[in-house]
């Protein structure tokens, strides 16, 4: 029993990787830019492997802090110990994430219905253009 105890906190421990990202997540994007900088001035690839990884992972351009992110994340996949808060708490937030799925098709049909308003009026002003190009 406690091997299994012990091998289920390894597996939810994070990996020195895992733990250097949360802690510059908690320092903000100042302390990922200097990281960065202190990459390019001591080895020039561990500086570009860091900038790469800073767009590839979109923390540079985003509004948010990478905090709320990296809470957001560990939230939804952090095991409480209770089995049935747990199963609740996957139900919800596979619910949540299919309204989401939804609202965003939602979302899109309206835009695309606003696309084909728009360019049959374009076409209408089109053609009345072209009448009265040709009665002239």
């Amino acid at each position: 029993m406690t091997t299994m105890t012990q091998t289920q906190d390894y597996a939810r421990r994070p990996n020195w990787f895992a733990r250097s990202e949360m802690w510059l997540d908690d320092k903000g994007k100042g302390a990922w830019i200097a990281v960065i900088v202190l990459g390019f001035i001591f080895f020039w690839p561990v500086g570009l492997a860091l900038l790469a990884y800073m767009i590839w992972s979109k923390r540079m351009f985003t509004g948010k802090s990478c905090t709320a992110r990296r809470t957001r994340s560990t939230l939804s996949t952090r095991s409480t110990g209770n089995s049935a808060f747990d199963a609740y708490k996957a139900d919800t937030l596979r619910r949540l994430e299919e309204e989401q799925t939804n609202f965003e098709a939602f979302l899109e049909r309206l835009r695309d219905a606003k696309d084909k308003a728009e360019f049959d009026e374009f076409m209408n002003d089109r053609a009345k253009r072209n009448d009265t190009a040709a009665e002239a």
